[in-house]
């Protein structure tokens, strides 16, 4: 990253700050969180590639899922624990480019993820006898590296443009993170090209990804409606039901965010939306997607019945 003539070095990340007496019980509440969320994220990752039986398309992209909640989680949790156990958390500029890069990337890589696992539930809901070809290994390669590689230039774009901007002071972010709205808050330049362009982005991003999963659920909505087994409705409004949480959750609280770089919330406010996503998302997709699926607890069973027999040997 080049540096720009901005007379600014570092910055200071407010977080909570204006809550001091809550900061402490935050800081506990944050941490068992954080930790929650890497071991059940982590333990879908370990199962999924485990269990052979879960090498289909339905779990693969959950366990990429899984991958880019626990990175998302660490891009923003451990420096807002530092926040939260310092008085005045500074964080440089490199760092700053570092930690929004990692954001967005996680955060531009789940959308489209989202967007191909309800693709993935349509063919196999709508279309289940043509499933098979409409979701064959190919397709799902080509729908994963999509995901990574959109998110990847995407980000490169944006984080770099972000930063090309002269910082000349304050230099006091009023967030939990170096997202893009709070940053260009303290931007010594004329925004406007910029603006239009991540206005334009995040509909691209969030918003169509966010519309064409409407439109595949509520395709979705009457084949199960259709069906005559009322077990094979109930297993497909579970499966249902766990993504469209996640989706809404995600979608909902980030188009909110940076659909309005300038809006007229409150620095708290956005702060909470923030942790909506950043925080109870990846919390949440290891308990909506493997307490709620019977293959999920099978498979995390059977590997712990093994290891158990494995240490008693």
């Amino acid at each position: 990253m080049g540096r720009n003539d901005s007379s600014v070095v570092e910055f200071i990340l407010l977080g909570f700050s204006n809550h001091p007496e809550l900061q402490e019980q935050m800081f506990g509440a944050f941490l068992a969180i954080y930790l929650v969320t890497l071991m059940g994220n982590v333990l879908i990752i370990s199962v999924i590639l485990l269990d052979q039986s879960l090498h289909i398309p339905m779990y693969l992209f959950l366990q990429n899922l899984s991958v880019v909640e626990t990175g998302f989680s660490t891009a923003i949790m451990p420096e807002m624990l530092v926040v939260l156990s310092t008085e005045r958390a500074t964080i440089s500029f490199r760092c700053c480019f570092a930690q929004m890069y990692f954001i967005l990337l996680f955060g531009v890589t789940e959308c489209f993820l989202l967007g191909s696992m309800a693709y993935d539930r349509f063919a196999a809901i709508c279309h289940p006898l043509s499933y098979p070809v409409m979701m064959n290994k190919g397709v799902f390669v080509k729908l994963v590296v999509f995901s990574w590689v959109s998110g990847t230039m995407m980000t490169t774009v944006q984080t770099t443009w972000v930063f090309s901007f002269p910082y000349c002071g304050p230099n006091e972010i009023n967030h939990i993170s170096c997202e893009i709205p709070a940053v260009l808050e303290l931007a010594c330049a004329d925004l406007f090209f910029f603006e239009i362009y991540a206005f334009a982005g995040t509909i691209l991003i969030v918003m169509v990804p966010f519309l064409l999963i409407l439109l595949s659920y509520i395709r979705i909505l009457f084949a199960i409606l259709k069906m005559s087994s009322t077990t094979g409705r109930q297993k497909a409004f579970s499966t249902c039901a766990s993504h469209l949480t996640s989706v809404t959750l995600f979608c909902g609280t980030a188009s909110m965010t940076y659909l309005q770089p300038k809006s007229r919330y409150s620095p708290e406010t956005k702060k909470l939306m923030s942790l909506a996503y950043s925080l109870l998302t990846p919390l949440l997709n290891p308990l909506i997607y493997s307490l709620r699926n019977s293959e999920m607890k099978r498979a995390v069973m059977k590997l712990w019945q093994r290891k158990v027999v494995l240490h008693t040997i």
